[in-house]
């Protein structure tokens, strides 16, 4: 889409017909001169007119073009989506083979209910970056910290039981957030502080990694890392035969929360999850609407050089006439 930096440049398109109409006429000065060849004069005055007037036409045209020049066109390329300062925020989600049990209602797995809910969650954080860690027996970054949330979305919806293990690393995850997020502040993106945020969503107990989860949730403390943890998976009902989530260590996804600053929450059904989301967002709102540039080409030299090369045989009429 073409576009005009200065329109109001236009106003200036009138002025030199406007400084002709208000000049002076010009006076005679002295006697006439009487020409001896008086038949040479009509030629050569018909010559000297039509010189004149095709020099007023290309000065008229270049004018045209230095003011349209001035104008500043510009052609505006598609929106972008550009980063805004606002939380670091880490996303770190179970897929150990536990994941796959389908107890949250609706007959899908724990993972796919917490792929639909988390993707809606990372749609809502405009201004953020927004990164994405899966644990199992170990940690992998999915994705990186980024503004780009479609991105992380499709990535978190690519995730599947088991990709990283089947038993859960919950301190090695943890480790791993924090790595990430010095190497953010490391590289000349520091968030504000308080701006940085881990929300950590398991089904089980720890019982995998090198690093103790509670060791780890004392250095995200250190490092000014708030963590939230979500327990997925159906309530035990205590029945004859067991049933429900009995592997969940609670406890210790409490104590993570509370020596980081951030809360503990039980999620048994896919609702109960989005309330979960909600409230998070609550207490961590997202830094504002997203933001977006239209990256612009400037065309004013092309007038500009096209008055430049009318401007030479100008003034040569200039010159000889």
């Amino acid at each position: 889409m073409i576009h005009l930096a200065w329109p109001w440049m236009a106003l200036l398109l009138p002025l030199p017909w406007l400084s002709y109409l208000w000049r002076k006429p010009a006076e005679p000065n002295g006697a006439i001169v009487f020409v001896p060849m008086a038949m040479t004069l009509p030629a050569d005055t018909a010559k000297a007119a039509g010189a004149s007037r095709a020099g007023r036409w290309i000065f008229a045209i270049i004018w045209l073009l230095l003011v349209a020049a001035a104008m500043r066109p510009q052609w505006l390329g598609e929106p972008q989506p550009i980063p805004t300062t606002g939380r670091r925020l880490m996303l770190a989600i179970d897929v150990s083979g536990s994941m796959a049990t389908d107890d949250m209602a609706g007959g899908e797995s724990r993972l796919r209910v917490v792929q639909q809910v988390a993707g809606r969650f990372i749609d809502g954080r405009h201004g953020d970056r927004v990164g994405l860690i899966l644990f199992g027996t170990q940690p992998y970054l999915q994705a990186p910290l980024s503004a780009d949330l479609t991105t992380v979305h499709d990535f978190l919806d690519e995730a599947v039981v088991g990709v990283a293990g089947t038993e859960t690393a919950i301190g090695d995850a943890i480790g791993l957030a924090i790595k990430r997020l010095r190497a953010q502040a490391d590289s000349g993106h520091p968030a504000p502080p308080g701006q940085t945020v881990l929300v950590l969503l398991t089904d089980g107990v720890n019982d995998a990694g090198a690093m103790p989860p509670l060791e780890a949730a004392k250095l995200a403390a250190q490092s000014g890392l708030r963590i939230y943890t979500i327990g997925v998976g159906a309530a035990d009902d205590g029945g004859f035969f067991g049933g429900g989530n009995s592997d969940l260590d609670e406890q210790t996804l409490q104590q993570i929360a509370k020596l980081t600053g951030g809360e503990y929450f039980r999620a048994t059904d896919a609702n109960a999850l989005q309330a979960v989301y909600r409230q998070i967002d609550r207490l961590e709102p997202a830094a504002g609407t997203q933001q977006w540039l239209r990256p612009a080409d400037e065309w004013f030299d092309w007038p500009l050089a096209a008055a430049l090369l009318l401007s030479l045989p100008a003034a040569g009429m200039r010159r000889w006439t």
